[in-house]
């Protein structure tokens, strides 16, 4: 399966994200106990679909262990250079309020 064009939004000339983002919340421990490899090899599959985009908070539990460790299989399995890394930051935080908030690891 594939995404149309239009799930894709533009956020700056070199920076689209998917319009639907896979939320992490599920693996902050409240919904039971979540297998590490299972399931960062079904990030791939997501990612594969097209749903490259990931929303992803501290208070998700390891949802940050999660990404971690799919960037760096994703590195060593694929082109490291076609992932990019954005992070939004909140109303209050002096990037947002200067237009920034982006950061490409």
């Amino acid at each position: 399966m594939s995404l149309p064009p239009s799930a894709l939004f533009r956020l700056t000339d070199d920076l689209s994200i998917c319009r639907i983002l896979n939320g992490m919340w599920q693996v902050s421990g409240a919904h039971g106990a979540i297998e590490p490899g299972p399931a960062v090899d079904e990030m791939f599959a997501y990612h594969d679909a097209g749903f490259t985009t990931w929303d992803l908070a501290d208070h998700y539990g390891p949802a940050e262990d999660f990404i971690g460790n799919f960037r760096r299989l994703f590195a060593a399995r694929r082109d490291p250079g076609l992932y990019q890394v954005g992070a939004a930051s909140g109303p209050d935080d002096a990037a947002s309020r200067r237009g920034g908030g982006r950061s490409l690891a």
